[in-house]
């Protein structure tokens, strides 16, 4: 800071020095003045002007040292408090900005909580004559159609539970109850929800589960098991058959699903959880939101499960969901 004050007063020490030279000059013309006594008195005003810098020097950069130290955030109580006029001029032109930039932030926050409660009304609304089309569709005899209609149905309503899920998201750790989950009755309650598209497809599950409960949130896993099923489904080949198993590695329980289906592209790999990432290599796949994937990976991670993926080309897919050990409940729970 001494230096940047140096620098900052450079024109005052090139003045003081300038005229300290006039001051020589003059008494070097005229003899009448003692040269001692002009020596004596550059001396004397070389020291009151150090010292008058010294004293200004603490003076002037307090404020500057505070603005500079503090952190560089939003908060006005950490800018510190003017003294000076030039200051006040500062001080002024930094926290009017932030004062406009917190009352758009606060307008836009409010602005986008309204239309996020709207659309999930909207989609709660929906959920309604979605039911009753299921119910109609049930009622239809002719079994090529039907199986037509529910599988159309099975996707609008998979798309709008992912909506439903994804403006959840930013709130999840308000949601969670985490507790031991029995898997069993979950995976079959979400490939239940399946079930048409798979008689569609002819595809089948060969379910083993070694190890029957983990520590969860039952609803959040189960939305992320509905993507990982659902991805196995769509990318199976017809009359194929998806595995899922459980096991214990490490007191920690691990679920597999495995599928036959198209596999991924080596070069996919580290991509396949970013969001709105598809395929480099199936591009006529307009199907893809490249979101099931994305909003699963974000639903794991506050549940502590971590998602592994090995997959081959041709060869299909394996997903692992591998979930905390038992001594790390406490800690999941005060999420």
């Amino acid at each position: 800071m001494i230096g940047i004050y140096l620098k900052e007063r450079r024109s005052w020490i090139l003045l003081f020095l300038t005229l300290q030279l006039v001051a020589l000059f003059i008494a070097y013309l005229d003899t009448t003045i003692p040269y001692r006594a002009i020596l004596y008195y550059i001396l004397l005003s070389s020291v009151i002007f150090v010292l008058f810098l010294v004293l200004r020097y603490h003076q002037e950069t307090k404020f500057f040292k505070e603005l500079a130290e503090r952190d560089h955030n939003l908060d006005l109580t950490t800018i510190p408090d003017p003294d000076r006029p030039f200051e006040f001029i500062v001080e002024e032109n930094i926290t009017q900005p932030i004062e406009q930039l917190k009352a758009q932030s606060t307008a836009h926050t409010i602005q986008l909580e309204q239309e996020k409660d709207e659309l999930l009304s909207w989609i709660h609304e929906v959920k309604t004559p979605l039911t009753a089309m299921d119910l109609i569709i049930d009622r239809i005899n002719d079994q090529k159609l039907k199986s037509q209609l529910k599988h159309e149905w099975l996707r609008v309503h998979l798309l709008l539970d992912q909506q439903l899920h994804q403006k959840r998201m930013p709130f999840i750790e308000n949601d969670l109850y985490v507790e031991k989950v029995e898997l069993e009755p979950l995976l079959f309650s979400e490939i239940n929800t399946l079930r048409s598209w798979c008689l569609q497809k002819g595809v089948g599950f060969d379910v083993d589960l070694t190890e029957t409960t983990v520590l969860s949130d039952a609803k959040w896993l189960g939305f992320i098991l509905r993507q990982l099923l659902t991805n196995a489904v769509k990318y199976s080949e017809e009359g194929s058959e998806i595995m899922i198993s459980s096991s214990k590695e490490d007191e920690q329980a691990t679920l597999s699903i495995t599928d036959s289906g198209r596999g991924i592209d080596a070069r996919d790999l580290p991509r396949i959880f970013d969001k709105g990432f598809t395929s480099t290599t199936k591009h006529e796949d307009h199907a893809a939101t490249g979101m099931g994937l994305y909003l699963a990976k974000k639903a794991a991670s506050p549940l502590q499960i971590s998602m592994d993926v090995q997959s081959k080309l041709a060869h299909g897919s394996t997903f692992t969901l591998t979930f905390p050990k038992a001594n790390e409940f406490i800690e999941i729970q005060g999420v």
